[in-house]
């Protein structure tokens, strides 16, 4: 099994500054991608940010210039800075990951969200 659990969010005025962060833990043999998705109220989940095994980096336009995607190897984590807070990037944020496991299976997993709201 793996997880992905999620930390870092949390209420900030607008043009603040937050960090979340996701460590994938368990059965991993190499992990394939990680990412970060969102959902705004009443809006559909949608991409933020992704980071593929070579470093390769995809941003939503809305968050590019704004928001950095990172990674740390050596602890299966993934981080989001996110400088320029607006209130439209009040929303849930959940980690993505595609991991293959110790079956060597490629899966998709997601973990638990975590609250962002920006707002004075």
């Amino acid at each position: 099994q793996v997880q992905l659990v999620e930390s870092g969010g949390g209420l900030v005025q607008p043009g603040g500054s937050l960090r979340l962060s996701c460590a994938a833990s368990g059965s991993i043999f190499s992990i394939n991608t990680m990412g970060w998705y969102r959902q705004g109220p009443g809006k559909e989940r949608e991409l933020v940010a992704r980071i593929i095994s070579g470093g390769g980096t995809t941003y939503a336009d809305s968050v590019k210039g704004r928001f950095t995607i990172s990674k740390d190897n050596t602890k299966n984590t993934v981080y989001l800075q996110m400088n320029s807070l607006k209130p439209e990037d009040t929303a849930v944020f959940f980690c993505n990951a595609e991991i293959y496991d110790s079956s060597i299976i490629l899966r998709n997993y997601w973990g638990q969200g975590t609250q962002v709201t920006v707002s004075s």
